[in-house]
């Protein structure tokens, strides 16, 4: 019973390093919800490097009413509804230079969800000190023409096409909206606009191959244990039918007994003269 109680304590030995080989490592960059200026973590025209995602950032500018579209198909709390994204001018950003560029740089931004695009307020005006979560641009649906005053997504691509500027290689989800000292964000002002509160995504899974390596070794042990149980029983098994034997109380070996010897004298064959 102890071979086996042992043997069971290593099973759970070995799920538990099994469980820790699977779990999902810290944050390689936790200072992402430190928020930085916008200006100095992307720089237009360049591409959006990985290491700058799902980081707060900070930017001053100007909203665009005339430059704010819906998206179509965003969930919140399950239910279906529309992104209200409003060109947000950022100031001090550098200016972008060929043909095509804008006096300005901008940069989408998503100010909240509402379930009927007449809900959909006018962003804050005046100068707006925003600060929000920084994400790389979506693609843009293909096949899809959408209706006036929608995009697919929110797709850099798409809307520097229906609005005529140049603008960061991402978008902002709006956290806070600060305009003469009040903050007039969805997060702060209970509307018909909803918050997006949308969080920094979670580290990939990664394998922990020696924790894995553990646990296949308990299980190993689980057997060797078990292993060692059977063997003591065989040989205590095998100790009992010899003293059977001895006592002369050995049986045949369809039940598992030493099967009785035959006498010498019995299979001595008689020499014929």
């Amino acid at each position: 019973m102890f071979a086996i109680a042992v043997s069971g304590v290593f099973v759970l030995l070995s799920q538990w390093q099994f469980g820790r080989s699977t779990q999902s490592e810290v944050p390689v960059n936790p200072a992402t919800e430190t928020a930085q200026s916008l200006t100095g973590t992307l720089q237009p025209g360049d591409f959006f490097h990985g290491s700058v995602a799902d980081q707060m950032v900070t930017a001053e500018g100007t909203y665009d009413p005339a430059k704010q579209v819906l998206i179509p198909g965003r969930l919140h709390n399950g239910k279906p509804g529309f992104w209200v994204v409003t060109a947000f001018a950022v100031n001090g950003a550098p200016v972008l230079s060929g043909a095509g560029a804008s006096p300005q740089t901008w940069i989408p931004v998503a100010r909240g969800w509402v379930a009927d695009p007449a809900d959909a307020p006018e962003p804050p005006s005046g100068i707006v000190e925003l600060t929000g979560r920084l994400l790389p641009s979506e693609a843009p649906v293909p096949e899809t023409a959408p209706e006036p005053g929608r995009a697919t997504a929110v797709s850099v691509a798409e809307l520097i096409n229906y609005w005529d500027v140049s603008s960061y290689p991402g978008f902002i989800t709006a956290t806070a909206e600060v305009s003469a000292g009040t903050d007039l964000s969805a997060q702060a002002i209970d509307s018909d606009l909803k918050p997006l509160r949308i969080g920094p995504q979670p580290p990939a899974q990664q394998v922990n191959w020696l924790n894995l390596f553990y646990s296949l070794e308990w299980v190993v042990f689980a057997g060797f244990a078990l292993f060692i149980w059977w063997r003591l029983v065989k040989d205590d098994y095998r100790r009992d039918l010899e003293d059977q034997y001895d006592d002369g109380g050995g049986t045949d070996g369809e039940h598992g007994h030493l099967p009785a010897q035959t006498p010498p004298e019995q299979t001595q064959q008689k020499v014929q003269p």
